[in-house]
Order: structure tokens, then C-alpha cells, then sequence
């Protein structure tokens, strides 16, 4: 049973508060919709309060090619993905000695908010004294899942490999997606939720050593769904400006009537029963979506304060933000023999599970 070490995080250095993003909105889209200030009320409702953007809202005001954004994501992606690593393997919190760079056997990185070849974790690497030959493994294109898959893909990799120390990275920069002309509904619901986000994640092998005796969650299995049929649901339309969201607004309803039964497929495959599980690492998509959790699995809601507190301080970041709702709950010191669930949902539709266990 591989086993997470420690998540690190690095937050972009603009913090914009969701009143100042209404503003903006209203600015931009009061011309397209005669409703507008009916609409707006998604950003009071939201449960967000303030997020985070490499860069400031006025930048936001003008247009700006495909190019220049992607340069930009490039550039903020290595020093933001290097500056997590850092935290990741220097967390004193729950590593008992920093982990050196050249002990990472692969790197997983994920992201679906910009593109680069090389990738960019090989950009870190020319960055970070990692060893040259050390394992990459980029993954893009699942959006809000990527961040539970990625754990998901490492997790197999420690499973062949027992002595292996890997990363998983993710970096979202969804303010750099924003399409100033994109007058929908999709577009404005995306702009009152998503943020910019950065998160790695250290997994170990059964076989690595630690030398002390703390409590880590060890992943007891994992399982990947998708959806047929269902590629309009959530998603990029490519364009020549550069990438337009796709989000529709049936997202809460399928959830309520899908998630449930893959999550009991699950549970039931490892024996496990709904009410044993003590701790639920679901990334919040949404107050919509977080209801929409809390329906279909017949939780409370105190059982997702974790969620909601990092959709309140940092809004949705893609797939990073199941990462950071993780650090969260490894910050609460569960107990030994805890069982917890973390769950994602990204295009496809898809879900990506994982079943830990605190030991």
C-alpha cells in the first residue's frame, strides 16, 4: 500500500476578492445578458470568497493573444511548479528530514490550462538538481479529475516499483484561459469559480524507509470511470483566440444521479461500506457541485468543511484543488485506522476515486 508523504502548495502572489470579480463581470457581460444582475448572483452564492491569479485584475481588461498567454503560463508554471516541489519535500510538518531531489524516481505532472514541449517539469528539472534521470510522466487533458488521477497513476507506479519515491504536480492556471470576448453563459459561470492553483504531492513505496513513526494515509486502491457519450458536458472548444470553456449546466444534476452508484462500485469492491469512512476528500467544483455531494451520498455537511473552506479561500483551481483539500485534511492529524475517500470529477465526464487509510 503506497503511501502520501506530505503535499506542498504555492499560491499565486495576486489575491482578488470574489466582490471585486463581480464588478469585473458585470463590466464585461452587462451588454450580452438584460438579466445580468440576476446572473451575478452566482458569484454571492458561490461560497467563494476570494481566489488567486498570476496576475492582477486590470491585466484582465485587455485582450491578449494565444501566444502571449501561453508564455506566460510557461514561465509561471516552472516558478510556481518549482517553488511547490520545494514546500513538498522541505515539510517539516510531516517529514521527518527534507527528501532530496535526487531520490525522486518520476515526476507525474499534470495540467490543462496551457501546453509546452518540452513539458514542464522538464523545464524544472533544468531548475531543481533533480537526477537526469528521473522519470516524466505528463499528463493533460482531464481537468478537474487530473489532480485524483495523477495520485491515481502514481499510486500503480509505487505499486510496480516498492522503493520509488515520486511527485505529483499540478498546476492550474485557469485565469490564463479567459476569453475577454466570449460573451456566454458558460464563459461568466466560469469566470465567478475558477482560479489559479499550484500543488505536489509526494507518494512512497511499501518498501521506502522513513525512520519515524508518524501516521501517513496509504492508498488502498483506486478506480477510473467514464462516461459514454458525454464530451459536451465539460471541456475546451479550441479556437484560434485560444481555449473557450466548455460547462454545462446540468453538471449538479448528473452528478446526483451518477456519482453515487460509482461510489458505491467502489466501496464495494473493497468491502468498505459508506459509514466507515471518516474523512472525504471530494474537490469542490462548486457550491452546486459540493450540494450536489452532500445529495447523493447522504452526507452532512460538516463532513466536507475541508472542501468548502478551500473553495471559500481559493475558489476552483482545476485539478489542483483536490490537492489542496488533501493538505487540509492531513493537517487535522487523522487517526490511525481512518478511511477516507478522495474523488474528482473532470471532462469526459469522468471520475477518478481514490480509498486511503491512515496507518
Amino acid at each position: 500500500m503506497p503511501k502520501i508523504l506530505s503535499v506542498g502548495t504555492s499560491i499565486p502572489k495576486y489575491p482578488i476578492q470574489q466582490d471585486t470579480v463581480v464588478e469585473f463581470a458585470k463590466e464585461l457581460f452587462e451588454d450580452s445578458f438584460k438579466d445580468i444582475n440576476r446572473l451575478l448572483t452566482i458569484f454571492q452564492n458561490g461560497q467563494i470568497e476570494k481566489r488567486h491569479f498570476t496576475r492582477d485584475v486590470e491585466w484582465f481588461k485587455d485582450p491578449h493573444t494565444l501566444e502571449e498567454k501561453n508564455d506566460i503560463y510557461i514561465k509561471e508554471a516552472v516558478a510556481y511548479g518549482a517553488e511547490a516541489i520545494n514546500a513538498c519535500l522541505h515539510n517539516s510538518a510531516t517529514l521527518p528530514q527534507p527528501v532530496p531531489y535526487n531520490e525522486v524516481e518520476a515526476i507525474f505532472y499534470i495540467s490543462t490550462t496551457g501546453m509546452s514541449t518540452p513539458s514542464i517539469e522538464a523545464r524544472i528539472m533544468n531548475v531543481l538538481p533533480f537526477s537526469p534521470y528521473t522519470k516524466r510522466i505528463p499528463i493533460w487533458g482531464l481537468g478537474c479529475a487530473g489532480g485524483a488521477a495523477g495520485l491515481s497513476r502514481a499510486y500503480e507506479y509505487c505499486l510496480a516499483f516498492p522503493k520509488a519515491k515520486v511527485l505529483v504536480l499540478s498546476v492550474e492556471l485557469c485565469s490564463l484561459t479567459f476569453q475577454k470576448n466570449d460573451r456566454s453563459k458558460s464563459n461568466l459561470v466560469g469566470t465567478s469559480l475558477f482560479a489559479d492553483g499550484i500543488a505536489c504531492v509526494l507518494m512512497a513505496g511499501d518498501e521506502v524507509n522513513l525512520e519515524n513513526d508518524a501516521t501517513y494515509p496509504k492508498v488502498l486502491g483506486s478506480q477510473s470511470t467514464l462516461m459514454e457519450n458525454s464530451e459536451d458536458v465539460m471541456g475546451w472548444q479550441v479556437k484560434n483566440e485560444g481555449l473557450y470553456v466548455v460547462f454545462s449546466r446540468d453538471i449538479p444534476v448528473i452528478i446526483t444521479n451518477w456519482l453515487a452508484p460509482n461510489v458505491s462500485r467502489f466501496l464495494d469492491h473493497h468491502l468498505v461500506e459508506l459509514e466507515d469512512l471518516d474523512h472525504f476528500i471530494l474537490h469542490p467544483g462548486g457550491k452546486k457541485v459540493l450540494d450536489a455531494y452532500k445529495d447523493c451520498l447522504g452526507i452532512e455537511a460538516n463532513k466536507l468543511k475541508t472542501s468548502i473552506q478551500v473553495l471559500k479561500e481559493y475558489g476552483n483551481m482545476s485539478s489542483a484543488t483536490v490537492l489542496y483539500v488533501l493538505k487540509g485534511v492531513m493537517e487535522t492529524k487523522p487517526k490511525k485506522g481512518d478511511k477516507g475517500i478522495v474523488a474528482a470529477l473532470g471532462p469526459g465526464f469522468s471520475s477518478e476515486m481514490l480509498l486511503l487509510e491512515w496507518g
